[in-house]
């Protein structure tokens, strides 16, 4: 197993140093020309139509196309959607996706504490799968760790939407919306310190190559160095990503966005012993074999162009190339015989996935006799090709007294080589009408066909699967008045739950209402739901096999609020009550209890008060959030857990000039600590306190 050199980036870093060096000579040139000593230049005045919702300037957003395929008003949308905007990613100083998320109804995130190799988050108990511009990514669990700031917005759906999707869990799904270049110039600029040494750069650029803004640019990075919050941690990053835009006429737009991501952290602490109360930075894994890399370079195309007869059509394409490994030590087993050693384990994993994925689709709106119609119809297909190669052997204990690190270990064993091969092939349609301008009927319909070819390397042996599923999608809207709509919808989801078992499947009835009162900037919103994931894969009791024979059911509430009260006062909060019970499970064990790590309740709420400048003084904003997670277990047998918790989150911002401003972002304000997850060897604490401080001019 190959052990990655702790080296920096430095091809990324130099790309860096280049992309600022041609930004700097482009700047200059325009103001280069050479002119008349009697002709006077007046600054351009440039004049942007702004198209959909302002993510940058508005922590509410009005559309969005995550909750089907046809884009649609989140009031006449038969789904329970929230959309996290730039601006609100920005005013809560959210670092990775967890943190974006956490403020959102339904969604529980970071539940493994110090571990750190994924992004973690479930939605409505289940977990979720995630979509990058409607194109799926898979689930996080097992995947990378995606970075921010490459997103524009991001969108959470709750309940069943593979019609939208494709294959997904029944709680929900989360879609990642990247960063275009636009109409007319801009950019910031920003930096950052904070918490255990970090140290940051980043930039966000744009503008014309032509003057009629027929092609455009835009070029967005970042550097980061910096470590965990526990010893033997670094957690370095960095990101480049490039695009062009051309519209060569008013009907047709073709993007194309090239990103690289290069992470180099750590896989986590390695936990602490059962029962302990140690300090997070504490390290009881192993110095020399205590790794985190991935490196991943996409290639995304968008393609939009409008027939001008109601008719319009619209593709997307990426392909994305993928090398991520770890490797760490972690407490296997807390003694319970009055000993301080700890069982430890090495633990390792080598992964290469390459991805091409795309989809098309014609949509023809018109009306007829006062009824309106919306129809869409396509094809998507997805090839995957990953090689997983899993390490596993024992490791020195380690007295938590008196930790002494034993060293890297010469080799890990070799446990399981797998290849992997997918391919995937979808048509779908979904068709939308409105009736009187007040009830709207959405219906979809999606087929997947999958084809899986496992082969085990260690064995030369091949396994090969077929899936072919249909799931459907019926929602009815009622829009009582212009600010009111109510909504009651059935949807459906499907995942493969592995080669030789049926797949597990998901169904859902939801009621809800929605509010967006005239003149405002806000959205109120509330639903209700009843889902069932069936076939989960369970032991069968007779045979001893793996089966389709385990089930979940789930009843809950959502509620969620984001409003813009007055040009000072601006608002999240979200409250979620869930009753998840294990309904089937092989044998009776474990029936009626809660799977694990679905708190009952979850709430929070963020705040942000601005006081208005005067004089020399600009505007100043206070924000105050906090976040309350109900008590959980870590395992189906409902044996431990831990209580509620409430962290509470603060900003400060300071306008310091029109194009700069300095902001102070604190995560767990009070240092608030319990134990995430555990319960299985080792615990593991949540984030501790941390404090970061960024200066940021924009243009």
């Amino acid at each position: 197993m190959r052990f990655p050199p702790h080296a920096r980036p430095l091809s990324l870093i130099a790309a860096l140093a280049g992309c600022a060096s041609v930004l700097a000579v482009t700047a200059g040139a325009g103001l280069a020309q050479d002119m008349p000593a009697n002709v006077t230049v007046l600054d351009p005045i440039l004049l942007e139509a702004v198209e959909g919702d302002d993510d940058a300037g508005s922590i509410v957003a009005a559309t969005s196309s995550a909750g089907g395929r046809l884009a649609a008003p989140l009031l006449d949308t038969p789904a329970s959607v929230s959309v996290i905007t730039s601006r609100e990613i920005a005013q809560r100083g959210a670092q990775g996706v967890e943190e974006v998320l956490q403020y959102s109804a339904g969604v529980v995130a970071d539940f493994y504490g110090a571990d750190d190799r994924f992004d973690y988050f479930k939605i409505r108990g289940f977990d979720a799968y995630a979509a990058r511009d409607g194109l799926s990514l898979g689930r996080p669990f097992g995947g990378i760790r995606e970075e921010t700031y490459a997103f524009e917005r991001v969108e959470v759906v709750r309940g069943a939407i593979s019609t939208a999707t494709g294959v997904s869990d029944p709680g929900g799904s989360v879609n990642y919306v990247t960063k275009l270049p636009r109409r007319a110039r801009f950019g910031e600029v920003y930096g950052t310190v904070g918490s255990d040494d970090r140290g940051e750069i980043g930039f966000d650029l744009g503008d014309n190559f032509t003057p009629d803004a027929t092609l455009s640019w835009r070029l967005t990075g970042k550097l980061r160095d910096a470590d965990a919050e526990y010893d033997n941690s670094r957690d370095d990053a960095g990101f480049l990503m490039g695009g062009l835009t051309w519209r060569p006429s008013e009907a047709t737009s073709l993007s194309v966005v090239v990103d690289h991501l290069d992470l180099e952290g750590v896989p986590g602490s390695g936990g602490h012993p059962i029962g302990t109360d140690f300090d997070r930075d504490r390290f009881f894994g192993e110095p020399g074999y205590n790794f985190r890399g991935t490196e991943r370079t996409s290639v995304t195309a968008l393609l939009d162009h409008d027939f001008g007869t109601g008719l319009s059509a619209s593709a997307r394409l990426r392909y994305s190339d993928t090398a991520s490994d770890y490797g760490y030590a972690y407490i296997a087993a807390t003694p319970t015989d009055g000993s301080t050693v700890a069982t430890r384990s090495f633990f390792g994993n080598d992964a290469a996935l390459t991805a091409l994925i795309g989809t098309a689709q014609l949509q023809y709106d018109t009306s007829f006799g006062g009824t309106g119609s919306r129809t869409v119809a396509g094809v998507e297909f997805a090839d995957r090709d990953r090689d997983n190669d899993t390490f596993f052997g024992p490791a020195p204990g380690i007295d938590w007294t008196d930790p002494i690190y034993a060293g890297a270990p010469e080799d890990v064993p070799l446990i399981a080589s797998t290849t992997n091969d997918q391919r995937g092939r979808a048509i779908f349609a979904e068709q939308e009408l409105t009736f009187a301008d007040r009830f709207i009927v959405t219906a979809g319909l999606r087929h997947d066909w999958l084809d899986i070819t496992e082969t085990d390397n260690l064995t030369g042996t091949t396994a090969r699967g077929e899936i072919s599923e249909t799931t459907g999608r019926l929602g009815l809207t009622w829009k009582v008045t212009p600010e009111v709509s109510t909504y009651a919808s059935y949807a459906q989801s499907v995942v493969p739950a592995g080669i030789g078992t049926d797949p597990e499947e998901g169904r859902q009835v939801e009621l809800g209402v929605k509010y967006q009162p005239l003149g405002t900037t806000a959205l109120f919103s509330a639903a209700v739901y009843d889902l069932t994931r069936t076939n989960l894969t369970r032991t069968d009791p007779v045979t001893l096999l793996p089966a389709t024979i385990g089930e979940v059911s789930a009843r809950g509430l959502d509620l969620e609020a984001k409003a813009e009260l007055t040009p000072a006062i601006s608002l999240t909060a979200a409250y979620s009550w869930i009753d998840q019970e294990i309904v089937k499970n092989g044998t009776s064990g474990n029936l009626g209890n809660r799977p694990l790590l679905v708190p009952e309740q979850s709430a929070s709420l963020w705040a942000t008060y601005t006081l208005v400048g005067q004089g020399a003084r600009g505007d100043m904003t206070f924000s105050l959030g906090g976040r309350y997670t109900g008590q959980h277990f870590y395992d189906d047998a409902n044996t431990v857990g831990t209580g509620g918790t409430v962290v509470v989150d603060a900003a400060y911002g300071w306008q310091l000039r029109d194009d700069t401003a300095l902001t102070l972002n604190v995560s767990n304000l009070f240092d608030r600590k319990y134990v995430a997850n555990g319960g299985f060897g080792a615990d593991f604490y949540n984030p501790g306190r941390q404090v970061t401080a960024t200066l940021r001019r924009s243009w």
